[in-house]
């Protein structure tokens, strides 16, 4: 869901993603393929590698927002050029779906608020309901292993 609000808001708004917002989205997408393979499955040796992927992609989107959202809070001079631009966008979905995962932005760019809260905010605030999810889904295939 937080994939799909910040696709609306990038190609109906024109609020154009940063590095930072194009790694949160990577963070996402390895949520959304862990959660699925975690979901189909009955082993309980696979749920706690999925629940593990998930806490290991949450954890990276969480600190990338709360980067981003340090960033907000501390403007510094911006010359124009973000330095993790041309990483991000070597990364392999740059390249399959160039519009939603090539950085058009820059971190220190200010949108609206939705609701009160910046987007980095929202995406902090679901990475962690999702990190406490996974967190008490491994502990509960963890539980089941040791039966």
């Amino acid at each position: 869901m937080s994939l799909g609000g910040a696709l609306y808001l990038q190609f109906v708004h024109h609020q154009d993603p940063c590095p930072l917002c194009i790694l949160q989205r990577y963070a996402y997408v390895w949520i959304a393929v862990c959660a699925f393979r975690g979901a189909f499955t009955r082993r309980p040796r696979v749920r706690c590698i999925a629940a593990t992927g998930i806490l290991i992609a949450a954890a990276g989107g969480l600190a990338t927002a709360a980067r981003q959202l340090w960033l907000l809070q501390h403007p510094t001079f911006h010359c124009g050029f973000d330095a993790l631009q041309p990483i991000v966008d070597h990364f392999p979905l740059a390249h399959l779906w160039p519009s939603a995962f090539k950085v058009a932005g820059f971190c220190e760019t200010v949108y609206p608020p939705i609701l009160g809260l910046s987007l980095p905010a929202w995406s902090l605030v679901a990475l962690l309901l999702i990190f406490a999810a996974a967190a008490f889904a491994l502990w509960r295939s963890v539980s089941q292993l040791r039966q």
